[in-house]
């Protein structure tokens, strides 16, 4: 819905699901995610944590994984 006078702009967004790793937390772990995401794709619009986990190894906390759905504006070709 809209209001009288204004315009909403037609776009389409991608979304994609990535796993981000950190030795130190949850948080360091999404970053890393999104930091590479935004090394190859443009116009990142938002992130999402659907997933949070733990590397265990002898019973203690090895690495923190963080599942992150990324959107970005689509542009066409594939």
């Amino acid at each position: 819905m809209t209001k009288k006078g204004a315009s909403v702009a037609d776009s389409v967004y991608k979304v994609i699901e990535l796993v981000g790793t950190s030795t130190d937390s949850w948080e360091k772990a999404a970053a890393a995610a999104i930091a590479l995401a935004g090394q190859s794709l443009r116009d990142l619009r938002i992130a999402e944590v659907s997933q949070l986990d733990m590397v265990l190894e002898g019973g203690k906390v090895t690495a923190y994984r963080c599942k992150v759905k990324v959107s970005f504006k689509y542009e066409g070709g594939g």
